[in-house]
C-alpha cells in the first residue's frame, strides 16, 4: 500500500520540477501582431517578473530611470545614438519607481544599428539622445520584486 502512494507523490514531483503541470501557457505572436506592436507600439506580454514589448521611436527621447526594472532592448530596424550611465539632470519622479529627466552628462555613448542588443540594468539612465530617422526595437522588461 505504500508504494502506491509513493509512486504518486514521486511522478507529482518529477511533474512539478519539469514544469508540466502548472506552469504558464506558452505565448506566441503571430507576426501580424508583432508588427503592428513594432508600428504603433504595443505590450505584447506581461507577466508577474517580465513584460515584452514592441516600439517604434521616431524622434529623440528624454533621459529615463527604472528603479526596479532592467530593460533589454533588441533592435529590429533603424539606427540611434544610445547613452547610459552618467548622471541625469533634472530628474522628477513620474510614476512609482520612474524617474524622467532632461539630460545625461558624462554617460557611455552607443551607437544602436540593426542585430544590437543592449541590457540596462536597474537604477542606469538612459537616454534615446539622436534617433535621425526611425528605429524598432523589441523591449523586454525584467522586473525586480
Amino acid at each position: 500500500m505504500k508504494f502506491p502512494f509513493f509512486l504518486l507523490a514521486a511522478l507529482a514531483a518529477t511533474a512539478s520540477l519539469t514544469g508540466e503541470e502548472g506552469s504558464p501557457a506558452v505565448a506566441y505572436f503571430g507576426h501580424d501582431k508583432v508588427a503592428g506592436a513594432l508600428a504603433t507600439g504595443g505590450t505584447l506580454m506581461t507577466a508577474s517578473d517580465y513584460k515584452v514589448m514592441g516600439n517604434t521611436r521616431t524622434a529623440n527621447g528624454h533621459p529615463e530611470l527604472h528603479e526596479k526594472e532592467t530593460d533589454i532592448f533588441y533592435v529590429v530596424d533603424g539606427e540611434a545614438t544610445f547613452v547610459t550611465g552618467g548622471k541625469m539632470l533634472g530628474g522628477k519622479t513620474i510614476a512609482p519607481g520612474q524617474v524622467m529627466g532632461t539630460e545625461i552628462v558624462g554617460g557611455q555613448v552607443h551607437h544602436l544599428a540593426k542585430g544590437d542588443v543592449i541590457v540596462i540594468p536597474a537604477g542606469v539612465p538612459h537616454w534615446y539622445k539622436e534617433v535621425p530617422h526611425a528605429i524598432a526595437y523589441f523591449a523586454v522588461k525584467v522586473l525586480k520584486p
